[in-house]
C-alpha cells in the first residue's frame, strides 16, 4: 500500500512540475478573466462531476476571498441551481442545462469557464459554442488532448496527463493560481 501512495503522490509531483510549461495559457486565462471584470463583466464557469465541484470551488474563492480582503469579483457557478438544471435537463436534455444558462445570462464583454477533464464533455462544449456566438470570450481547463474544447476556447489550459484523478488535482492548483492572480490583478496586492 505504501508503494501504491508513494507512486501516486510522485505522478503528482511529476505532473505539477509539467504544468509550469502551461504558465502562458494560464497567463492568458488570467488575462481575460481580469480584463473583462475591470470592464464590468462577469465570469460563468461550469463543469460536470468534480468538475461542476471545482467550477463552484473558483466562484466561492472569487465571491468571498482568497487570499485578500477585497470587493466580491463577479463570478457565478452555472452547476448549482438544481431547478434550472432539473428543469433543462427534462424538458430539453442534459446537453443543453449550460447552453440556456449562458443564452439568458452571458453577453458580450463576459468570460465563460468550461472545465472537462476530457475535453469533450457536449454540455459543455455547447455552451461555449453560444458564448462565443454571443461575443463572449471562452476559457477552458481540460486534460488529456482537450478535445473539442480546443476548437472551441481563446485560452486554454490542458492538462497532459490521462488520468482523470490527476488532471482534476491539477486543476485544482492551476484554479487557485488563477484566484490569486485576477485578485491581484484586479485589487492590487
Amino acid at each position: 500500500m505504501q508503494a501504491e501512495i508513494h507512486s501516486i503522490l510522485e505522478q503528482t509531483a511529476a505532473l505539477h512540475r509539467a504544468l509550469a510549461g502551461q504558465a502562458e495559457a494560464i497567463e492568458r486565462v488570467v488575462r481575460l478573466i481580469a480584463d473583462a471584470m475591470a470592464a464590468g463583466g462577469a465570469l460563468y464557469v461550469m463543469g460536470n462531476g468534480g468538475s461542476a465541484a471545482d467550477a463552484q470551488h473558483l466562484a466561492g474563492e472569487l465571491v468571498g476571498r482568497f487570499e485578500m480582503e477585497r470587493r466580491p469579483l463577479p463570478c457565478v457557478a452555472l452547476t448549482t441551481d438544481t431547478s434550472v438544471l432539473t428543469a433543462v435537463a427534462n424538458d430539453y436534455g442534459v446537453e443543453d442545462v449550460f447552453l440556456r444558462q449562458v443564452r439568458a445570462l452571458v453577453r458580450r464583454g463576459n468570460v465563460v469557464m468550461g472545465i472537462s477533464t476530457s475535453g469533450r464533455s457536449a454540455n459543455v462544449n455547447r455552451a461555449l459554442e453560444e458564448a462565443r456566438r454571443r461575443a463572449a470570450a471562452t476559457v477552458g481547463l481540460s486534460g488529456r488532448d482537450g478535445g473539442g474544447m480546443v476548437a472551441l476556447c481563446d485560452a486554454l489550459v490542458c492538462v497532459p496527463a490521462d488520468e482523470t484523478p490527476r488532471i482534476q488535482e491539477a486543476h485544482q492548483t492551476i484554479i487557485h493560481i488563477i484566484c490569486r492572480l485576477v485578485e491581484r490583478e484586479l485589487c492590487g496586492g
